[in-house]
Order: structure tokens, then C-alpha cells, then sequence
């Protein structure tokens, strides 16, 4: 999707890797243990992972040995758990010829404690859009057409780590009713963590690190209880952006929460480019309303803190920023429009602020909104060229989810726990720092 200037536009290289793996393509044989809410374990009983799913029922755990595995895995079996015995050892590797590592297309399925990597896509793709699971997008989105949006409704995924994919770490696509958490991206195209066309969303993205993506979080078209939350975007070209696009369905987006979030310091060079790409924005709210940005620290961003503009026909309205903390960034908040397209009811409280563009929107757009739409322009730092994300820095060993080998399946609940925003703090510039490369300013 394009978000502040930046195409997807990704240079595969014709490269396959070599050597023994774990498992290989196709669901091959394999014998599932009698019984219910089983656990089938990878390889003991099944030879790859996509065996092992194709044997599970409702309930049962595909528990997978540490090994690389040379496939690319559906999961299309409901209530199933797929879970790595070691996150960083157990590796899903698209050797750059797989659109996407794991599709699940199931409710109510668990994708815990593993390593996707090197997929011409996705390391992880939640979806209801039969287009979006065939892998085979066109060059916008994979739902223009007139059918009607079909969600996938319940799903999770948790201590997973993405890296080096050539669109999107970890994708929910036409899904609803979902957490992602504690999960680790890096070294994406696009964006490290993505959640798009979805209404009412009811999906939580919670403490999870995304750095070196060309972007850290995107939501697009995605909102109602749409919450992103104690997360870390820290080293990315930027950090988070929600907004609208004509190429997804469910305009606009609006109805989002941003509170809690480390978004410091995007300007990381040794990152995927992208053709016209944005570079140095903390946050960027592109067309869309009704959104609150609260309590994040918001820290070291070259270009901006927070953006507002609008997309094409559709302004951003009502967007609220308040009782953020930022500092070091080349502009604190700006808000732009260039085109007849404009925003209003925009507004700003409690935020520790420097600088605004156009000055004085502390006082001309305080909370509770007026019907002002200020704009202004700003010098941005040009973007450096980037690298592939092939040559992303490989990330760190990442925290691994409690009692792996012992546990049995993940209950995934029909809809999530929603957080209680106002019991959310102003987080630490320590925030996630475990397992993280980039550190704040």
C-alpha cells in the first residue's frame, strides 16, 4: 500500500538457498496421536509442518522440533495451535521463490514461538480474502472489486519473529477479532506489523518491537476498538501510520487507538527503500478520523513527531493527540494540506511540545475541537537510499514464550480482552528493549 510516498516496489533477487532442512514442501504422511486436543509434533509425527496441520483437529497442538523448514504452511483447520518448541530455532524459510510463509484462514488459530523468514511477500498472513491467501496480488490492493468483505473472526499470534520479508512481517488482513503480540519485526518492505481492511477491527497489536522496516505499523482502513498498544517502533524509515486507501476496501479509517507506543528514532538507514519513500515521521495519520494518539513517547524522529495530511478525497477529521511526550524530533507536529482536501476538528492537549507546524496550534486547534483545518509546510530531510531486505541486520535472540514444550493448545476466545486505555502510562524509553538492535536516541 502506499503510505506517505511509499510504493511497493521490491526487488527480489533470483536466489535460492541451499541446504538441509527439517521438512520440505507438500503435506507429505504422517500419524495423528489418538485421542482429543492432541498434541502432533513435528517432525516424530508428521515429516513437515503442513503434515502435521493437515492431521490436526479442533484443539490440537502442532508442536514443531527446532529445524529449518522449506515451506510455506496453511493453516485451515480451526482452533489449532501451531507453535515452535523454540522461537528462534524452529524457522519457517520461504528461500525467496514463496509468496508467504504461514496463511491461516481458519478461526480460531494460535501461531506462537517461531521464525518466519525470506518470503517474496509474508511471514505471517491472517485473512479472510480468498485473494489475499492465493498470494497473488495485484498492484494495489486484493479487494477492489464489488463482493463483499468476507473476516476471518479470531485469531492470534504471539512470540513470533518475522524478518527479512518483502512485503509485510506479520499481515491481518479482512480479519477481526484478534491480538498480535509480543512479537518481533524486522527488515519488511512495507511494514513490520500490518493491519488493513477491517471494521469494526477488534484486534489488539500489543508489545510488540518492529525495527529496520521501511515502516514500523500500518493500519489502513482499519478501525472501530482498533487498538495498538505498549508496542515499540523504534529504527524504522517510519514509525506508525493509520490512514485511508482507495485501494482496500471499507473507507475511511477512522476510530483507532494509538496509546502507550515507544515511536522514537525512525530514520534508520540500513533499511528496505522504497521508491518515493517517507523517511524520519514518528506518526503519520494519512485520511484518516477519529483517532487518538495518547500517552506515547515520541522521540528523535528527523522529519516529524506526527503528521497530518489527507488522501486524495478524504480528509482526516477529528483525530485527537494528547498528553504525548516528545522531544528531539525535526518538527514536533505538523499538519499539511496541499490539495483543496483538508482536515478538521483535528486536535491538540497536554502534549509536551517545542514546535508545530503551522505555529501555534496548541492554541488555534486545542481540544475540544474547533472547526479549524490549519496547514503548513515544512523542509523534510531527503531520504537516503535504503538497502534490500535481503541485507537487513538479522535480529537478535527474542524472548521465548513460557512453557513451550509443555503446554498444551492456546484457547483462542471468540474476541479479544480489550485494554483499558485509561490505565495506560506514558511508557519508558527503555520499552522493549530486550532482543531490540536499534536503541533509542
Amino acid at each position: 500500500m502506499l503510505r506517505f510516498g511509499l510504493a511497493v516496489i521490491v526487488a527480489v533477487p533470483a536466489l535460492v538457498l541451499s541446504g538441509c532442512g527439517a521438512g520440505d514442501d507438500g503435506t507429505g504422511t504422517g500419524t495423528r496421536p489418538p485421542g482429543t486436543h492432541v498434541t502432533i509434533r513435528v517432525p516424530a509425527d508428521a515429516p513437515t509442518i503442513s503434515a502435521g496441520v493437515s492431521l490436526a483437529r479442533p484443539g490440537d497442538l502442532v508442536l514443531v522440533a527446532p529445524g529449518v523448514y522449506r515451506e510455506s504452511v496453511e493453516v485451515d483447520r480451526p482452533q489449532v495451535t501451531l507453535r515452535g518448541e523454540s522461537r528462534d530455532a524452529v524457522v519457517v524459510d520461504g528461500q525467496l521463490r514463496r509468496p508467504n510463509g504461514i496463511v491461516v484462514t481458519a478461526p480460531g488459530v494460535a501461531v506462537e514461538n517461531l521464525t518466519v523468514r525470506n518470503n517474496t511477500q509474508n511471514g505471517v498472513l491472517v485473512t479472510g480474502s480468498a485473494k489475499a491467501a492465493a498470494g497473488t496480488p495485484g498492484q494495489g490492493g486484493y479487494d477492489t472489486g464489488d463482493e463483499p468483505v468476507t473476516f476471518l473472526k479470531s485469531f492470534l499470534v504471539s512470540h513470533v519473529t518475522a524478518t527479512r520479508n518483502g512485503l509485510y512481517g506479520i499481515y491481518a488482513f479482512s480479519a477481526q477479532d484478534g491480538v498480535i503480540e509480543h512479537s518481533y519485526a524486522s527488515g519488511s518492505a512495507d511494514s513490520g506489523i500490518y493491519v488493513g481492511q477491517c471494521k469494526p477491527c477488534r484486534i489488539v497489536v500489543r508489545d510488540n518491537t518492529a525495527e529496520l522496516n521501511a515502516v514500523g505499523y500500518e493500519g489502513t482502513n482499519a478501525g472501530g476498538e482498533m487498538y495498538v498498544v505498549g508496542n515499540r517502533f523504534v529504527g524504522n524509515r517510519v514509525g506508525l501510520t493509520t490512514g485511508s486507501d482507495h485501494q482496500e476496501k471499507l473507507l475511511p479509517q477512522r476510530d483507532a487507538v494509538v496509546v502507550g507506543n515507544l515511536i522514537a528514532a525512525n530514520q534508520q538507514v540500513a533499511t528496505p527503500e522504497q521508491a518515493d519513500g517517507g523517511w524520519g515521521i514518528g506518526v503519520g495519520i494519512d485520511g484518516g478520523s477519529g483517532n487518538q494518539v495518547l500517552r506515547n513517547r515520541i522521540d528523535g524522529n528527523a522529519n516529524a513527531g506526527v503528521v497530518i495530511t489527507a488522501t486524495a478525497d478524504l480528509p482526516p477529521e477529528g483525530n485527537q493527540i494528547v498528553d504525548n511526550t516528545f522531544a528531539a524530533n525535526g518538527v514536533d507536529v505538523g499538519w499539511t494540506f496541499p490539495t483543496a482536501t483538508r482536515g478538521r476538528g483535528n486536535c491538540l492537549r497536554g502534549n509536551d511540545l517545542a514546535t508545530t507546524v503551522p505555529a501555534g496550534l496548541v492554541t488555534i486547534a486545542a481540544c475540544p475541537a474547533t472547526d479549524q483545518s490549519p496547514s503548513g509546510t515544512w523542509t523534510s530531510p531527503k531520504p537516503p537510499r535504503g538497502i534490500p531486505f535481503t541485507d537487513v541486520a538479522a535480529p537478535a535472540a527474542q524472548p521465548q514464550l513460557p512453557n513451550a514444550t509443555t503446554a498444551g493448545g492456546t484457547a483462542v476466545p471468540a474476541a479479544p480482552a480489550l485494554p483499558d486505555i485509561a490505565a495506560i502510562p506514558l511508557p519508558p524509553a527503555s520499552l522493549l528493549a530486550e532482543g531490540a538492535l536499534v536503541r533509542t536516541p
